[in-house]
């Protein structure tokens, strides 16, 4: 295991200390050259089309997963509406009947899954 000489240690921190910078935001080291193009991409502020702001680097998991207005399928009819219309529509869409092909009885859509275990 051989030792960094210190001169070459010392020209290695000149030159960070010359071409690097740390993120306010997030800490990261970035080069100088590139520091606004990083907070341009990753830091500047947006809104959703739920009107929250955020980093824009935030803006896509937000979407996918958090959103009130994100996309999702009703398990019942798998119309597609905004998460927060969800819950609403979902216990009137549950509410409605369908036959059973084995006993005949209708049978709320929301009680379909567990019907089998009590059919007959």
């Amino acid at each position: 295991k051989k030792d960094i000489p210190a001169v070459n240690f010392i020209i290695h921190e000149i030159h960070c200390r010359r071409n690097i910078e740390i993120c306010p935001y997030c800490s990261d080291s970035i080069p100088k050259s590139e520091m606004k193009n990083h907070i341009d991409s990753e830091h500047v502020q947006v809104t959703c089309k739920c009107r929250m702001k955020m980093e824009s680097s935030l803006l896509k998991d937000h979407e996918a997963s958090s959103c009130p207005l994100r996309p999702v399928l009703c398990q019942f009819c798998e119309i597609q509406l905004a998460f927060n219309k969800l819950q609403e529509h979902e216990l009137f869409c549950g509410a409605r009947t369908e036959p059973c092909a084995r006993c005949g009885r209708n049978v709320l859509l929301r009680e379909l899954k567990e019907h089998p275990q009590v059919c007959g």
